[in-house]
């Protein structure tokens, strides 16, 4: 919950920095998972599409829509498909906001998913990045005392997607599809939900926002730092206050297990 609240923060400051106040935007969010995020962001106005590959997730997400108000669903859509299918779903510049959050990690061509991304962005438009730390991978199992693991992750070669992942990688590539680094953050520094395990629900969420219109080391690291509560849909504000601090400074947002980063179509 913590960790779906620190990204959602993150992308509505750099949305405020970046469109006018009251602009409908339109939003796609490649690969929905439970749909926290773009729900949220159907509530506050925005004209949302979604793309999901799984079939379950996607059901979810569905069952979920169907409790919002008319008004959100009418703003709402979930299409089957995944960061590689977005040329065949959408025109160039379709979008205002892209989202892709622990996904890239996953694609079976990152390079190509991201030129896809940008390609589907509007001039001025705002890509939003959640990845792996690749570059931290010890830091947690480190943390938790276990040593043989932080060993390995200290000694391993890096897998080729893992390279591309690399922060100085990414900042590279952004900017030569056009879509340059603008912001980064760290999430999740102090083990308040660093490591994706896919958030708080969409059904679960649904409830604490107001509408306008009525397997790895860090994985496991992360289950133990997040369970946390009596009540999983209370966000912890003195928290999540500390996390959002120190993800915007050194050295503290470069040792975070995730990374949340900002391009702009230009």
């Amino acid at each position: 919950m913590i960790r779906q609240e620190l990204v959602a923060r993150q992308l509505e400051e750099r949305i405020a920095a970046h469109f006018e106040v009251g602009r409908r935007l339109r939003v796609l969010d490649v690969g929905l998972s439970d749909g926290a995020q773009a729900l949220r962001l159907a509530r506050w106005g925005h004209e949302v599409t979604g793309l999901e590959a799984d079939p379950r997730k996607l059901a979810a997400v569905g069952a979920a829509l169907e409790q919002e108000p008319e008004g959100i669903r009418a703003r709402f859509r979930a299409l089957a498909g995944s960061g590689q299918d977005t040329g065949a779903h959408f025109l160039p510049g379709a979008f205002d906001v892209v989202l892709c959050h622990d996904v890239l990690d996953q694609a079976r061509d990152p390079d190509s998913t991201l030129a896809g991304l940008a390609r589907v962005l509007d001039d001025g438009g705002l890509l939003s990045l959640v990845i792996p730390n690749v570059t931290a991978r010890a830091m947690r199992p480190g943390l938790a005392g276990d040593w043989q693991a932080a060993r390995a992750a200290l000694t391993a070669e890096p897998a080729e997607g893992e390279r591309f992942l690399r922060l100085e990688t990414l900042t590279s590539f952004l900017s030569r599809i056009g879509v340059p680094m603008e912001r980064w953050y760290g999430v999740g520094i102090f083990g308040a939900g660093g490591a994706p395990t896919g958030g708080a629900s969409a059904a679960g969420a649904a409830g604490t926002a107001e509408a306008p219109d009525g397997t790895d080391t860090a994985q496991a690291a992360h289950t133990a730092d997040t369970a946390d509560t009596a009540n999983p849909d209370t966000v912890d504000e003195a928290a999540v206050d500390a996390e959002e601090r120190a993800g915007r400074l050194d050295p503290y947002r470069g040792v975070a297990p995730s990374l949340h980063l900002f391009g702009v179509r230009s």
